[in-house]
């Protein structure tokens, strides 16, 4: 037996019964959530192509770090132009105003924008980690490295969002209304799901960036007790390569991205896992509503950190 269902990635949060209705409560609700979505996708787009305009500029200097930061800013796009600003179409119109096809892509595209962005952060935290605590190597294989992790969290963002083709399709809800619906075998289907989109979007992804951080952190501080021990006893000899201003400026903004990130989506994720591990879940309040809009709110901090630290 298969049952419906208009997943939270992306985000119209109304069962087929309550789908197409707005009056009372539920239009006032429907009013700020196209309001939230409209300024999610302003704030998103904007600050993004700012920083591509940014980049662009400094492109002369091409450093690892703005090679990373270009493809987490076209990640970030991607949840803007594909994510949220068909989520605030769907709120506008009351339903999908499309094909089959065309819901099937954009649900797609939809959660490769998730992933990219997550992994396109992992990336970069990992070669961070390389260039504090393996400077030689990171030195002589730095280049190929970063591409190579680069394209994998690309490959692996388009890889684990071809489910999103096959389990979503366009469905009626109401009479003449029409929306984006998925389909799962019951009871199990929606549950194993959703648990695999938050285990391989967020938990594996968090505990990456955990440990890289922790290394970092762990490196720098032997490090700059090493230079301190050095000056008490007045070693004049040269001392190991240690970590530059500029790499712990970087270093800070990595930390305070993976912060964002995860400020941003964890309550996302501990809903999502909720609604579909408790039946009885208070899936339509508007406190969960809010808290499902926001997670998108990442995409906007992103291109703020990097301005603020350059």
């Amino acid at each position: 037996m298969a049952g419906r269902f208009n997943l939270t990635f992306i985000r119209n949060l109304s069962s087929p019964e309550q789908s197409g209705k707005a009056d009372g409560d539920e239009g006032y609700l429907a009013l700020i959530k196209a309001g939230i979505l409209g300024t999610i996708f302003v704030l998103a787009a904007c600050g993004n192509f700012f920083l591509l305009y940014t980049l662009w500029k400094k492109r002369k200097r091409n450093t690892r770090t703005q090679l990373f930061l270009l493809h987490l800013c076209l990640a970030d796009l991607v949840v803007a132009f594909f994510q949220v600003l068909p989520q605030l179409s769907m709120e506008i119109t009351h339903g999908f105003k499309g094909s089959d096809s065309l819901c099937r892509i954009v649900k797609y595209l939809q959660v490769v924008g998730m992933f990219a962005s997550t992994y396109m952060i992992v990336a970069m935290t990992i070669d961070r980690y390389h260039a504090v605590c393996k400077p030689m190597v990171s030195f002589f294989k730095s280049s190929f490295r970063r591409y190579v992790a680069i394209g994998a969290a690309w490959l692996i963002s388009l890889a684990f969002s071809t489910p999103q083709l096959l389990i979503f399709s366009l469905q009626r809800v109401e009479e003449h209304v029409y929306d984006c619906w998925a389909t799962f075998v019951e009871p199990w289907g929606k549950r194993i799901y959703i648990t695999w989109i938050t285990l391989s979007v967020f938990l594996l992804p968090a505990m990456i960036l955990l440990y890289c951080q922790l290394r970092i952190c762990t490196a720098i501080y032997f490090n700059m007790k090493r230079k301190s021990l050095q000056g008490a006893t007045g070693d004049g000899r040269s001392c190991p390569r240690g970590v530059s201003s500029a790499m712990l400026k970087t270093v800070k903004m990595t930390f305070v991205i993976i912060l964002a990130y995860s400020i941003c989506w964890t309550p996302f994720f501990v809903v999502q896992l909720w609604s579909a591990w408790s039946p009885s879940a208070p899936t339509q309040g508007p406190v969960f509503v809010i808290i499902m809009l926001l997670a998108s709110l990442n995409s906007c901090t992103n291109p703020w950190i990097y301005q603020y630290y350059s």
